[in-house]
């Protein structure tokens, strides 16, 4: 099999402000690729930028959120002004919710969804021509929670599983036109994305980050991104937790969700105790 190269690639990054979006930025700009970081966070980018710049890679850093298909299709616009063309979208931006479905707003879970999945959408179809053109390749983050329930984090694991369902049908639209479809489902990453989860009300959850097994770090969970984007691997399985996970849930899934739901639940009540919200809260 070929191996890709990404050295003079155009790779656009979504959500590339902070975290694994950042990492990953940095990874391909490392191997010579030309770098568009978007993000809601024009702080995030403009540091971004600054690094990838001090290390002689090109990048454009676009303040822009990926629920506004017109802003999609405007920084893709811009990014084949700039480099005359595109080879590697990253679908990255991605947020979470942590709350039971019972006291969770209708409306959190459509934001969820408007992020995590639409905003994957809106940028692959103002990219896809491109895409076409290059015969390019997409990458998906997506998360255990693509394919294993997750407690409270019902809307969040349904935008995961909707990643799954839509892009694993689009590939076979796009194998005949040369172009690839990578979703990479990385455990537990030590970034913000846990941190600054929505609560069932919307407003933010700031409790420390509850996780199964010891959280990745960006670095090497863009590392092994890019590894696999390298290979033309169709699903990437980031770290020991997401491999047992897809095992158990696939030969005991009973075993699997009480594990699971004993371990988050136990520590999203202990850690409510104090904060008030969440599992807890459902309880009062």
């Amino acid at each position: 099999m070929t191996r890709r190269s990404f050295d003079g690639a155009t790779v656009l990054v979504t959500g590339a402000g902070g975290g694994l979006g950042r990492a990953i930025a940095l990874r391909f700009g490392a191997a010579g690729s030309n770098i568009v970081a978007l993000d809601k966070d024009a702080g995030g980018l403009d540091s971004l930028a600054a690094e990838l710049q001090e290390r002689g890679t090109a990048c454009l850093p676009l303040p822009c959120d990926v629920t506004d298909a017109g802003a999609c299709s405007g920084a893709v616009t811009r990014t084949v002004e700039r480099f005359g063309s595109l080879d590697v979208l990253v679908n990255n931006a991605g947020i979470s919710h942590r709350s039971g479905f019972a006291v969770t707003g209708l409306d959190v879970i459509r934001r969820v969804m408007d992020v995590n999945f639409f905003g994957a959408l809106n940028c692959t179809k103002a990219a896809l021509p491109h895409l076409v053109a290059r015969r390019g390749l997409v990458v998906v983050i997506s998360s255990v929670a693509g394919y294993t329930p997750l407690v409270a984090r019902t809307g969040y694991a349904a935008s995961k599983h909707a990643l799954h369902g839509f892009f694993g049908s689009l590939r076979t639209e796009l194998a005949p036109q040369g172009v690839d479809v990578m979703v990479a489902c990385p455990s537990f990453i030590a970034t913000r994305i846990d941190r600054n989860a929505l609560g069932g009300d919307g407003e933010p959850v700031r409790h420390a980050q509850v996780t199964v097994g010891r959280p990745l770090t960006p670095e090497d969970a863009a590392g092994q991104v890019f590894a696999a984007a390298q290979r033309g691997q169709r699903l990437l399985l980031i770290g020991r937790t997401a491999r047992a996970a897809w095992q158990l849930n696939r030969f005991a899934p009973r075993l699997y969700e009480f594990i699971m739901a004993r371990r988050l639940r136990g520590e999203l009540e202990s850690d409510d105790a104090s904060a008030g919200t969440g599992i807890a809260r459902e309880k009062k």
